[in-house]
């Protein structure tokens, strides 16, 4: 039997595309209509931002958590997050979690590796493209990274947090993504990381200038691999 996947949710949109992308793809691995066995917690996105406004990261640790727990009390045997903003937090929450963890952008830099990418731009949250998650996981890997701008980070961060987040997708929302993916084309990246989980409900292989690294997608690979066959190498 495939182990039991634990969900730590934290914005409705990416844990749902995460959710869907096991439950369809876990046919590739087990059979018509079949997955693993999931469980999701989600607390409220606001108990997240809120600690997210105050730069309260301890605090999003014990929000995580607290679902941990009650996914182990539900039988899982692992854990993901399908959020990169709150991988800041993992420091807190991993020696003192129940189960262990697949971690978002070390999966994400592997796949780099393998497809032979060299530099990637990074999108996200203000919070992700600031903080140490993916410039940590990708210097393991000897790969090199491009932040967006000051100005890029503030509207792609309004556009995460004011539409994406609230199931809201604008053409000028992807115009922006797309003009900050072209920059940074221009600048030397090879491909870029959609470094928040519903970032791929409006960028795609089809409409970005660069080859993409869909992070919600992938941590959904891995774990289906994890879950499968006891290793967590993304599909």
């Amino acid at each position: 039997m495939p182990d039991h996947i634990g969900i730590v949710a934290c914005s409705a949109e990416g844990a749902a595309l995460c959710y869907r992308t096991i439950c369809v793809e876990g046919a590739r691995y087990l059979g018509p209509h079949a997955h693993p066995e999931i469980s999701m917690h989600t607390p409220s996105l606001a108990d997240y931002v809120a600690c997210l406004e105050r730069n309260d990261w301890p605090g999003v640790g014990a929000l995580m958590l607290t679902s941990a727990h009650k996914l182990a009390a539900s039988g899982a045997q692992f854990l993901i997050c399908p959020d990169n903003t709150i991988h800041q937090a993992l420091p807190y929450v991993k020696p003192r979690s129940p189960l262990p963890w697949l971690h978002i952008a070390e999966v994400v830099a592997a796949q780099a590796v393998s497809r032979g990418f060299r530099r990637l731009g990074l999108t996200g949250t203000r919070w992700l493209v600031d903080s140490p998650v993916y410039p940590d996981a990708l210097a393991a890997q000897g790969l090199d990274y491009m932040r967006p701008t000051a100005v890029e980070r503030d509207e792609t961060n309004r556009i995460i947090m004011d539409e994406l987040v609230y199931s809201v997708f604008k053409p000028e929302g992807i115009a922006t993504f797309q003009r900050v993916i072209q920059r940074m084309k221009d600048d030397g990246c090879d491909a870029v990381i959609l470094g928040c989980t519903e970032i791929p409900l409006i960028i795609d292989a089809k409409n970005s200038p660069l080859p993409i690294l869909d992070s919600t997608r992938l941590l959904a690979h891995a774990a289906l691999q994890r879950a499968v066959h006891g290793n967590a190498a993304a599909a």
